[in-house]
């Protein structure tokens, strides 16, 4: 009865100790479609604060900014270009 009861025990400590070292469920994964349109809106977010921080710099002259923003503009269509074809 007492080798019953170790083997009992040890059967039990074993199978706990297995069952802790189970990894927990992965979390899920977005989709492409919502992946897609997060990064979009984060490419947004970046294009408008850099469009306010040039259009109200204090020292930058028209011709500047003009310049300035040109090149942002070229950066945001090719990016936005490289999310659509995601």
């Amino acid at each position: 009865m007492k080798k019953f009861f170790i083997s009992t025990v040890l059967l039990f400590v074993l199978s706990m100790s297995v069952n802790a070292q189970k990894r927990p469920p992965a979390p899920p994964h977005p989709s492409k479609s919502e992946l897609i349109s997060s990064k979009s809106r984060e490419l947004d977010k970046k294009y408008n604060t850099e469009k306010k921080l040039i259009m109200n710099h204090p020292l930058a002259t028209k011709k500047m900014k003009r310049d300035q923003m040109k090149a942002l503009n070229e950066r945001y269509r090719t990016e936005k270009r490289l999310l659509k074809k995601l």
